[in-house]
């Protein structure tokens, strides 16, 4: 029981501090504070640290969790500037896309018809997107300790799901006009075909000059759906001016074909980074062994063990370690320290960690 106890108040730290880091991102100030949390309990455990045998007996246990830092510099944010982007974005997207729509059916174009169901599938990722901004900045909840920020990560998920749907439809519709191709109004089509491309280009501006492109994952994957959007209005044009100088209408599929493929690579990179944000994988700009090598340089500090870090969503990464130190060894000090190391070399904000001595012993943790 006290074993579950203690698990409990460490779980409410954690809880509470991220509840607190979450809020304060969302008020934009600096400022500073410095709490500590003391937990002493008797634990009965099946693991000890040092060279003592494994045996069951009560112990003291002190689990520190201690912050000083400002909030402010700008590392996460879901700020109005991404949301006036996606916005912008949207609007442009939806009138063209209509566009795009009934200029195919009326030049005949599988380039401008193919393009349109591309925009289609973007001004619906572009508007879930927004979506998944307004349920991120919903307060944490006891069943749901870090909010909703995760939506985002969904979301980017299945902008680039419904990207590879898209680009499949393409492929398909290009193979029966390969072996059959139809004649093409190619003037009007690369009329069309360059007002989207323009459009494209205002949107793909205006995601770059609002919003955080870099970064934000979401963000991100609605970028690279303009861009798929305006690859298609470019393929367009070309196929366009081979039909208009040759009478070459297989150009069109082939055209077709080619964006489709690129768009599969923009779709497959937004997939592969939202499913190992989703599996809890360690952020690229993190290497695991370096946190534990400058852990434990800081004086007293004997072992490093139980190290994690992921991702929350884009620009907020979390850490959990267990620390060994000496048992003579001033535990906040070195707690204070190996805040700090994290904050400013790693650039997390959100670290849970517990201070251990030899005395301590706890079950061998299954990750």
């Amino acid at each position: 029981m006290r074993n579950d106890q203690n698990k409990i108040n460490l779980n409410e730290s954690r809880t509470h501090h991220n509840d607190h880091d979450h809020h304060n991102h969302h008020n934009h100030h600096n400022h500073h504070h410095d709490h500590d949390h003391d937990h002493d309990h008797d634990h009965d455990r099946d693991h000890s640290h040092g060279d003592k045998p494994h045996q069951t007996h009560a112990h003291g246990h002190s689990h520190a969790h201690g912050h000083d830092h400002a909030h402010g510099i700008g590392h996460h944010h879901h700020g109005p500037d991404n949301k006036k982007g996606l916005t912008i974005a949207l609007l442009i997207t939806a009138s063209i896309m209509v566009l795009e729509f009934f200029g195919g059916l009326f030049t005949n174009s599988l380039a401008l018809l193919s393009d349109s169901g591309h925009m289609l599938s973007d001004a619906a990722a572009l508007a879930l997107s927004l979506a998944a901004m307004w349920f991120a900045v919903k307060p944490a909840a006891p069943n749901k300790t870090y909010g909703y920020y995760r939506f985002e990560i969904l979301a980017a998920l299945f902008n680039g799901a419904t990207l590879f749907v898209i680009a499949g439809f393409i492929i398909w519709e290009a193979y029966g006009r390969l072996l059959n191709p139809p004649a093409v109004a190619s003037g009007s089509m690369m009329i069309i075909a360059a007002i989207g491309l323009l459009a494209n280009l205002g949107s793909a501006w205006a995601l770059m000059r609002k919003g955080d492109v870099k970064d934000n994952i979401n963000v991100r994957s609605a970028y690279l759906h303009v861009l798929g959007d305006a690859l298609g209005s470019v393929g367009a044009i070309v196929a366009g001016l081979f039909m208009m100088a040759f009478s070459w209408y297989v150009a069109d599929p082939i055209i077709s074909v080619l964006v489709a493929l690129l768009i599969l690579k923009s779709a497959w990179g937004v997939i592969k980074h939202a499913i190992h944000i989703l599996m809890e994988g360690t952020p690229v700009t993190i290497d695991c062994e370096d946190v534990k090598t400058s852990l434990l340089r800081i004086k007293g500090v004997k072992d490093v063990h139980d190290l994690h870090v992921w991702t929350i969503t884009s620009g907020l990464d979390s850490l959990s370690c267990h620390v060994l130190i000496e048992d003579d060894a001033d535990s906040q000090s070195i707690l204070q320290q190996a805040v700090h190391l994290i904050e400013r070399k790693y650039k997390i904000m959100h670290a849970t960690i517990q201070v251990e001595t030899s005395s301590l012993k706890h079950g061998e943790l299954k990750v």
